[in-house]
Order: C-alpha cells, then sequence, then structure tokens
C-alpha cells in the first residue's frame, strides 16, 4: 500500500476577507473529496486572505496509481479557476 502526501500552497485572487477565503476553501475542498476520495485539511496561512496552504492525503495499492491521483489533483484545482498553484510538493510513503 501506498500513502500519498501533496502539499500545495494556494494563492486565491478574488478573496477579499476572510470569509470569503474560507467559502472559496470550502467549495474547493468538498469538490477534491468527492471527485478524488481524498482527504484535504488546510494546514497553514489560515490567518492570511489570499493564501492557503492544504494537505491532500490518499492511499492506493500501486505507487504508480497513487503518483497518478495526486496529479490529476493538481491538474483539477489548477483548472478550477478559482485559485492559482504557487508551490506544490508530492511525497510517497
Amino acid at each position: 500500500m501506498t500513502v500519498g502526501i501533496l502539499r500545495l500552497e494556494l494563492f486565491i485572487p478574488e478573496s477579499n476577507s476572510l470569509k470569503s477565503k474560507r467559502m472559496c476553501l470550502h467549495s474547493l475542498k468538498a469538490r477534491v473529496r468527492n471527485n478524488f476520495n481524498v482527504a484535504v485539511s488546510q494546514i497553514g496561512d489560515e490567518d492570511k486572505w489570499q493564501k492557503a496552504t492544504l494537505a491532500i492525503v490518499g492511499a492506493e495499492k500501486d505507487r504508480r496509481k497513487m503518483n497518478s491521483l495526486l496529479s490529476e489533483v493538481v491538474n483539477f484545482i489548477e483548472d478550477s479557476g478559482t485559485v492559482s498553484l504557487i508551490t506544490q510538493e508530492m511525497e510517497l510513503i
């Protein structure tokens, strides 16, 4: 079994308050969970309006499938149009 951990730093250009940031992230996290069956949590930058750090964790039998799944998550988030990806780190255990 392979556990994949993805750490993403995001820029939220449309956010003008913590409330709008929470609404944007809540929607994005729900869509990622529903589409990819992974766990998603905000792990940093809670007090900044336009920046967020998310951790996404999943498990698969095969290492290649886990790598592919996390790559699909990154593409999905980039294509969402609501956030911009600043950095990403992927680790497979």
